[in-house]
């Protein structure tokens, strides 16, 4: 299955993709404006720390909510409110002129990302229904790589756009770049109602209390599943790291006396790393679920061992090196262990799941991203120290993953079991729905 075919055949999916391009480039724009805009007003890394709180915790708040959202209600139709509602939100950020305005981003940010909250988890459920068995592995991996291909080509771009043409063009960008995703959901074809488990009546199942009760027994039921989650749990204990890529651009490599253009690059080349991560080891370890598992061990080393070496690169260019290395490890650990859950998991548990995970990782991004800038502002820390920090922090969940993977009982998924089912009666092979 190639990414031509995939995209060629499978209508549904290829409008989503559409969809998540438009969307993400425009975020992307939006993120180094955001960015430049607090270090231009307040000039404090503690104030980008914040944002980059914002831009996590309401995740986490909205999670166990959101969970049971998406394996409630059409998950399609939930995918175009959110896009509305964060086109219009972005679009108040163009009112932000003064530093006593600041509180407004921080808002503004915090209600788009718990709206995110909702559309991930509905957008990451939606594609097994929506693909085969064949296409799985390769439309998880290209999901994987547009959104690094956004994050160079709209980091890049965005930051040379803000540094030229100001900051209410990129967000103006993003505000579009939402209502285009919804258009483009907006015409995909196919049943997006969650399938319906037995629910108990009463005060609590309409608050959702019962369903979210049900997820976590099945979680702590399939250790398989738990483990899996923890990987970007993993990812996020580090998460600090995005900060630092902006304070190294601010401070240790700025271009032309400001701070977009290096924050640009740094996170241009994380984008290219990322995306090539999951494309190239496709092809190496192919997608049978006992080598995906076996990858994630040394990716959590990779992404360590050069965030080391960037604690000490003597240019900006052997910098964004580093940085492009380590997230090649970063989005195998991302793409693997959302592609093993995706056939881990029936889809009437796959939100609160997806949602459980997504609001684990960025509650531990949230907590790394302040711990680095209170290290950076208060405690005097040089951000090459805190890169050397941060890059130790990736080998501990390494370690942990290999215990993990050490005693890891072989069974068959599952969403393969499924599949196989449906094929052998002479259905379409499609994941488990």
């Amino acid at each position: 299955m190639t990414y031509a075919s995939l995209l060629r055949h499978n209508r549904n999916f290829r409008l989503i993709y559409i969809g998540q391009t438009i969307s993400q480039l425009g975020d992307w724009f939006n993120a180094v404006a955001v960015f430049a805009l607090l270090l231009d007003l307040t000039g404090s890394a503690t104030a980008v720390a914040w944002m980059m709180i914002v831009q996590f915790l309401p995740v986490a708040v909205v999670g166990p909510l959101a969970g049971v959202v998406v394996d409630r209600v059409d998950r399609r139709r939930l995918m175009i409110v959110t896009d509305l509602l964060r086109g219009c939100l972005v679009l108040v950020l163009l009112v932000i002129r003064r530093p006593d305005q600041v509180w407004i981003a921080y808002v503004v940010m915090a209600f788009t990302v718990g709206a995110q909250g909702f559309f991930e988890p509905a957008r990451t459920a939606t594609i097994p229904n929506i693909t085969s068995a064949e296409e799985l592995m390769p439309a998880n991996a290209l999901s994987s790589a547009t959104w690094s291909a956004m994050l160079a080509i709209g980091a890049s771009i965005g930051g040379l756009v803000t540094a030229l043409a100001g900051r209410n063009v990129a967000f103006a960008v993003n505000g579009a770049s939402f209502f285009a995703s919804a258009y483009f959901i907006a015409r995909t074809e196919y049943d997006s109602t969650p399938v319906a488990g037995p629910r108990p009546t009463g005060i609590l199942a309409i608050t959702g209390l019962t369903d979210l009760i049900e997820g976590l027994r099945y979680i702590r039921r399939h250790r398989h599943v738990a483990a899996l989650m923890l990987v970007k749990a993993g990812w996020g204990l580090a998460g600090g790291v995005l900060l630092l890529l902006t304070i190294f651009g601010e401070r240790v490599f700025p271009v032309g006396g400001g701070s977009a253009a290096g924050i640009g690059i740094l996170y241009g080349a994380r984008g290219v790393g990322a995306g090539l991560g999951p494309i190239a080891l496709r092809w190496i370890v192919g997608q049978e679920p006992r080598r995906l598992r076996q990858s994630i061990g040394p990716a959590f080393f990779m992404v360590g061992f050069f965030y080391i070496a960037l604690a000490g690169a003597p240019t900006l260019w052997f910098a964004a090196l580093c940085v492009l290395l380590a997230h090649f490890g970063g989005a195998i650990l991302w793409v693997f262990s959302t592609v093993l859950l995706q056939l881990e998991v029936p889809d009437r548990f796959r939100g609160r799941v997806f949602a459980a995970e997504l609001a684990l990782v960025t509650l531990l991004s949230s907590a790394s991203s302040y711990w680095t800038g209170h290290q950076l502002d208060r405690a005097g820390w040089s951000p090459r120290r805190l890169a050397f920090a941060l890059g130790v922090m990736f080998c501990v969940p390494g370690v942990l993953w290999l215990i993990v993977q050490a005693r890891w009982t072989e069974h068959t998924p599952a969403a393969i079991t499924q599949v196989s089912s449906l094929n052998a009666q002479g259905s379409d092979l499609r994941i488990e729905r």
